[in-house]
């Protein structure tokens, strides 16, 4: 049972997530939180601002979305798709009909098909291997799956920085 008091990973299992999925499973609720956190009553105005010359807010939100959607499908032996490559494209795209609101729900969208991807995986699937990108370049299940909870977990910390300076020169 989630408690708001502790951080995810010592909040106990999540039920039928595969035990060595957990820690990603974890990172992946925790960035969920932290965005939701951090970006709540954040300006809409601010979304795209840049400062010292670092990703924007919405890039980081559309970012982190991004990835976790790609590691998921290479991690299913799947080619990215033709929509999947316009969303990489528009990742950072200044777009001020874009709702703070819509970035958080998206991305709590994509970590809650994660987890119900994590729970279709038996644990000796883990170490097969996968490919990424047109080079091919070499992971496993478990690799890509780990790198989209830490890669969204390094973002939710730039975003973080991002928002106190700007939310600092108001």
């Amino acid at each position: 049972m989630e408690n708001e008091e502790y951080e995810y990973w010592l909040s106990g299992p999540i039920p039928n997530v595969p035990n060595l999925l957990q820690p990603a499973a974890h990172a992946l609720l925790q960035s969920e939180r932290e965005l939701k956190k951090y970006t709540e009553d954040f300006p809409k105005e601010l979304l795209w601002a840049k400062t010292a010359g670092r990703a924007s807010v919405g890039f980081h939100m559309n970012h982190i979305t991004g990835v976790l959607d790609r590691m998921i499908t290479y991690a299913k032996g799947e080619s990215l798709s033709e929509e999947q490559f316009q969303f990489l494209k528009a990742e950072g795209s200044f777009n001020l009909t874009t709702e703070v609101a819509d970035l958080q729900e998206q991305f709590s969208t994509k970590v809650a098909e994660a987890l119900a991807y994590f729970k279709t995986l038996p644990e000796s699937s883990l170490s097969e291997k996968r490919t990424v990108g047109r080079k091919k370049l070499p992971s496993t299940v478990i690799g890509l799956l780990f790198h989209a909870a830490e890669h969204s977990q390094r973002h939710i910390g730039q975003l973080l920085v991002t928002v106190s300076v700007l939310q600092s020169k108001l």
